[in-house]
């Protein structure tokens, strides 16, 4: 049973077609990891009202990185994948932000935007590719999880970070994937890679990839070139 705060998402028919959407660069939100949000522009504001009136689900997804010079204060193109999530912490900071917290529930393919006067912008979403994304744990005997830790402790000890290991030891390997992949320092594309991975084991890949391609940068110094 997949649940989310107070819903319960057993297939897609639970799912909503038409959500608001929220363009954030960078961003990334996936099944079961949760996101804090600040938010306090009047359009965002207006999209979380509507959310909390109804379901409480958005859609995150990222703007089209691929475009050079976007206007992200207009209304930019958007990346083909997203992910839902439903608001499942609410609180009024006083001075006119919403600070909420955005708990995964599946990735999405955007299949186009409503035209409509709202100030905020809502697409249909189709959430069938992702059906396995509503079951939790799927995948996570195929993911390599010691050599993840084992890459994690490197990268960790090479930039002077530390972590809770008793937190991360405790996690189950799906929640470690997902978590590490939102706590990574990477850009956008990177981030929609990691969105766009076909199971866990491909995002743990690609989180051990991009770990060791930086480790090779940064052992072999400013001035290497990467072959």
């Amino acid at each position: 049973m997949n649940k989310v705060g107070n819903a319960t998402y057993n297939n897609i028919e639970d799912v909503p077609g038409v959500v608001p959407v929220f363009p954030l660069p960078r961003a990334l939100l996936l099944p079961r990891a949760h996101m804090p949000l600040n938010i306090f522009e009047p359009r965002y504001i207006a999209m979380i009202d509507a959310a909390l009136r109804t379901d409480r689900v958005i859609g995150l997804v990222q703007p089209d990185f691929t475009i050079p010079d976007l206007d992200l204060a207009g209304r930019p193109p958007l990346c083909k994948v997203g992910c839902l999530g439903r608001i499942t912490a609410f609180q009024e900071s006083g001075d006119g932000r919403y600070l909420l917290t955005l708990s995964g529930v599946c990735r999405f393919d955007v299949k186009g935007e409503l035209e409509e006067r709202a100030p905020f912008r809502r697409a249909a979403v189709d959430v069938s590719r992702f059906a396995s994304d509503l079951v939790p744990g799927v995948g996570e005997d195929a993911v390599d999880r010691e050599h993840l830790l084992k890459t994690l402790r490197t990268y960790l000890s090479a930039n002077d970070l530390e972590v809770d290991w008793e937190g991360v030891n405790d996690a189950t390997t799906e929640t470690l994937v997902n978590a590490l992949s939102l706590m990574s320092p990477y850009d956008a594309m990177e981030k929609q890679a990691l969105l766009e991975a076909e199971d866990l084991k491909t995002r743990a890949d690609t989180l051990i990839a991009l770990a060791e391609v930086e480790l090779a940068r940064d052992a072999a110094g400013p001035s290497a070139t990467l072959q």
